[in-house]
């Protein structure tokens, strides 16, 4: 229950997180946000982050072995990363509609999937 809880719990962190940190390169084809400067899409940047930080934060306790979960902090680490090249690419494929992965991308993404593999390595 808890790596169910956990990874899922990471899953919406990393939505956020996307949307957070390249959410803004969207803006401008809307025009109330396009004639917004920097600091403005920093705050609302920083304002999309929070939400990350509700479910990273909790994820990242519940599925640490320090507090019962089934996790170490490498394992979270890794889990994370390929999480969030996942979400990412979801998000740019069928959200954004603006790039297609290509095959380096596939084949650079499976990689980091051998990396969750090893890190689980004994």
């Amino acid at each position: 229950m808890k790596t169910v809880l956990t990874l899922g719990l990471l899953t919406i962190s990393n939505i956020f997180m996307t949307l957070a940190w390249y959410g803004h390169l969207q803006l401008k084809q809307m025009p109330i946000f396009a004639k917004l400067g920097l600091f403005s899409i920093v705050l609302i940047s920083w304002g999309i982050a929070f939400f990350e930080y509700i479910f990273q934060v909790p994820a990242n306790r519940i599925g640490y072995q320090g507090y019962g979960g089934p996790f170490t902090q490498y394992q979270l680490k890794t889990i994370q990363e390929a999480i969030s090249l996942l979400v990412f690419v979801g998000i740019v494929t069928f959200v954004f509609k603006t790039e297609k992965p290509g095959w380096n991308h596939l084949l650079a993404f499976s990689l980091i999937v051998v990396a969750v593999f090893l890190v689980f390595k004994k």
